[in-house]
């Protein structure tokens, strides 16, 4: 079976990756369509081919500058008519993102099976009619988890077209083969260690964390990862308010030091606003660490389905402040909770798991 995973904006290079050295594992001829990650390494290709056949000049410009979104606009119609082209003898088609949801609806190649994954696709920028047309181009829509499922429905997508096939643990971040030490700003720290990890934005609550934070003691907390639209104004007051250390890292994290940061983390915190699922819970399920996030999207599905942590009601930095104080206090309870997170991360949330199901899926469409 010939699969491209299509990601035109190398949006989740970490998911796309991982997805396509499974379904390779699996037996699937995989192809990786997607554009150069400016931000910096990627994880190697494993038994996989990759294609930078997107945003060729724009994607080398810094992230976030004019130059590379104008660019990107001029260069978007013929990268995805390049793709059309290129996909008409593949049999599957995997789409993770689709940059203009309006225009790339009608450049869809018509021969193979479409398929789309909904990372957040119906949030924010992405969501309204645009986003609806083109999920009805699609031959079958996935969603991360049953609350995801539930949005689709929600948006009119048929539901005999949506089938649930849960995000993977990052388990190769475990396994590296160059791990570097812990960053000098995260080094000497004595006591436990509360992490907010990954890119820091508006909806995932930082600034909730840091109110709770007011309010624990005898512990560090660390909010490491690039911001986005983020008031980092606003962080640094709320972080000198508190009575215990805080760390901000206000920078992209490579792979190579997110192993160090992670093992060295007590209690990972996931405060979001909205979701539907995040990367940052199945890289701290890949490493055994407690969770304490925010009863939203589909997080109580991962952390209340199998135990790996606590979940608190979004935005009320008292219940979460009680919670992490709770775990605290209690290293049995954590080692506990970090013991069902690492079998939950070796269980269902497995890639060759999500791998199965993914290509039961593909077999499925071919078959009709």
């Amino acid at each position: 079976m010939q699969v491209q995973i299509v990601d035109p904006s190398a949006q989740t290079p970490p998911f796309d990756r991982a997805l396509a050295a499974a379904l390779a594992r699996a037996g699937a001829d995989v192809e990786l369509v997607t554009s150069h990650f400016v931000h910096g390494a990627v994880p190697a290709a494993e038994g996989y081919s990759v294609t930078e056949s997107f945003y060729r000049r724009s994607s080398r410009l810094p992230s976030n500058s004019l130059q590379r979104r104008a660019l990107g606009l001029v260069e978007h119609l013929p990268g995805m008519l390049r793709h059309r082209r290129a996909a008409a003898e593949t049999d599957v088609v995997h789409y993770q993102w689709l940059t203009i949801p309006m225009l790339d609806a009608h450049l869809l190649p018509p021969g193979p099976a479409r398929v789309l994954t909904t990372h957040g696709f119906l949030r924010g920028a992405e969501s309204g009619p645009s986003a609806t047309r083109a999920l009805e181009r699609m031959d079958a829509v996935i969603a991360l988890s049953q609350h995801g499922a539930g949005r689709l429905r929600d948006a009119g997508v048929d539901p005999a077209r949506i089938h649930v096939i849960p995000h993977g643990a990052f388990d190769y971040l475990t396994r590296l083969p160059e791990e570097r030490p812990l960053p000098a700003e995260l080094k000497g720290a004595d006591g436990p260690v509360i992490l907010s990890f990954g890119v820091i934005r508006p909806y995932k609550g930082i600034d909730v964390l840091l109110r709770a934070f007011a309010a624990v003691e005898g512990a560090e907390l660390w909010v490491v990862g690039r911001p986005l639209g983020a008031d980092l104004d606003e962080l640094h007051r709320l972080a000198a308010a508190a009575p215990g250390p805080v760390r901000i890292l206000p920078r992209f994290v490579p792979d190579s030091e997110v192993p160090a940061i992670m093992r060295r983390a007590d209690i990972v915190a996931l405060p979001y606003r909205d979701v539907d699922q995040s990367g940052v819970l199945y890289t701290a399920l890949a490493f055994g660490k407690p969770i304490v996030a925010s009863a939203v999207g589909g997080f109580g599905e991962v952390i209340q389905g199998h135990g790996a942590g606590r979940l608190v009601p979004p935005g009320d930095p008292q219940a979460l402040a009680a919670s992490l104080r709770e775990l605290l206090a209690q290293p049995a309870e954590r080692a506990r909770l970090g013991e069902a997170a690492l079998a939950a991360a070796r269980g269902p949330y497995s890639w060759d798991s999500v791998a199965r199901r993914t290509l039961d899926l593909y077999q499925d469409l071919l078959n009709r």
